[in-house]
């Protein structure tokens, strides 16, 4: 196995000093932008999702909720690698305003389908545009920062604002599910929480506009993209061909990304398991209370993203990378049906935060994999892929789960599975980094 995955000396690492770039006026307008329209997607994302899974009024069956997904992230795979044709070429600042300024008009349509229950196919086309509109914004927002930040501090600055922005969203999902659980579920409080989102959107839209000259967040003239964007585009397309034929020269890096896929099926399986299991049994006379029940799932999937946050870098300094990923997916070959196949919400709970720890340790390998094997002339292009496989995969495992649990969720066979799937993960892995350069998992 290549160095990305072997086990690395330990050292100190340079931290930005998060006082400074709070310190920067341009830093923390363009914060407050990116909170404002996160608060909006929190607030917009809980009704459209309460309405699909827990509304009394209709059947929240687990195809529907496999589909509300997909219109959740099929954007971000399909949209994502092309995104920067655009802002290479257009002010980002203007991308920023007018991305916020159509979710905002967007979403008064969107809550009147959800007021009336009318979740048809011009529902389903208006979510689709504002989730992908949302695409843009964060795009913006990413390709705009070095512009508002020193380079010596641009990787605290994209720490800070990425984690403090997924504690708003979170914080918009979390107050959403209070509202349902005191006000009753049904069409009509999805919708009001849903057009709530007009606030977030439209907030950050005049902010941008207040805040930052047209060119102030780039592109700058010397690096604008030039030529047409339908050029553009088959260069984006051309670029991932490209990407995937390095990847298939580097397996280091090429097996933990199958991997970090792979695992990402499994978990959309058992994410829609845990939807159902809340719906439909745990709390199957009480949808309000199937709500605030999922809270602290939520909550263990947090906290375990943060300890794996802590644990990952000292352990696979230790031990290495791809040992670390073998650990992860043998363990939960073992957590998930120990924990899971009682069908007991607190067990539930403690198997959420155990495969989060693993999801969230196995992306920091990956990445760091990645940025260590892929040439750098190639790296945007495979980190695209990557980011393409991941959404994919969940939304497949998604459909897998849809077609083969009950209403109830409850399924001792599913479950199995999937622990047999994890375990056949962990030994593959195994045997590619045992044969991989001449170094065993086990060294």
């Amino acid at each position: 196995m290549q160095a990305a995955l072997a086990p690395q000396p330990t050292g100190a690492v340079p931290h930005g000093n998060v006082r400074a770039i709070l310190a920067q006026r341009g830093f923390r307008r363009l914060l407050g932008v990116r909170l404002l329209s996160q608060l909006g997607d929190g607030w917009f994302q809980a009704g459209l999702a309460g309405s699909v899974f827990f509304n009394p009024e209709k059947a929240a069956s687990p195809l529907a909720i496999a589909t509300a997904f997909a219109v959740l992230l099929l954007p971000y795979s399909t949209l994502g690698p092309f995104v920067g044709v655009f802002l290479d070429r257009w002010s980002r600042v203007r991308t920023l305003f007018v991305a916020n300024a159509l979710r905002a008009a967007l979403v008064v349509p969107a809550a009147i389908f959800v007021w009336r229950g009318d979740e048809g196919s011009l529902f389903v086309v208006t979510a689709l545009c504002i989730i992908a509109l949302n695409r843009f914004f964060l795009a913006g927002i990413s390709a705009g920062q070095p512009h508002v930040v020193d380079e010596a501090r641009l990787v605290t600055a994209n720490s800070f604002a990425t984690t403090f922005g997924t504690v708003v969203y979170s914080s918009g999902l979390a107050s959403s599910a209070v509202v349902f659980h005191f006000t009753g579920t049904g069409f009509h409080p999805y919708a009001i929480v849903s057009g709530t989102a007009v606030l977030g959107y439209g907030l950050s839209a005049a902010l941008t506009l207040l805040s930052f000259r047209v060119d102030a967040l780039g592109p700058d003239d010397a690096e604008r993209a030039r030529g047409s964007v339908l050029g553009g585009i088959v260069d984006t397309a051309r670029g991932m061909v490209a990407g995937i034929r390095h990847l298939v020269h580097r397996p280091a890096a090429a097996s933990v990304l199958v991997v970090q896929a792979v695992h990402r099926g499994l978990y959309g399986v058992l994410a829609i398991t845990t939807l159902l299991l809340y719906r439909n049994y745990y709390n199957a006379d009480d949808p309000g209370g199937s709500v605030t029940g999922l809270l602290p799932i939520a909550a263990a999937a947090a906290l375990g993203s943060v300890v794996s946050a802590v644990m990952t870098p000292p352990i696979t300094r230790r031990i290495g990378g791809s040992r670390w990923v073998i650990t992860m997916m043998a363990s939960l070959a073992v957590l998930v049906p120990v924990l899971a196949l009682p069908f007991l919400a607190p067990l539930t709970v403690a198997a959420a935060f155990f495969v989060s720890l693993a999801t969230q340790g196995t992306k920091i390998v990956t990445d760091t994999a990645l940025q260590l094997e892929i040439s750098d002339d190639y790296r945007g292009r495979v980190f695209s892929v990557n980011d393409t496989a991941f959404n994919l995969f969940f939304v497949c495992g998604l459909l897998v789960g849809a077609f083969a649990l009950p209403e109830t969720g409850r399924s001792h066979a599913v479950i199995a599975a999937v622990g047999v799937g994890y375990a056949a993960l962990a030994m593959w892995y195994a045997t590619v980094t045992r044969n991989s350069a001449g170094l065993s998992p086990a060294s």
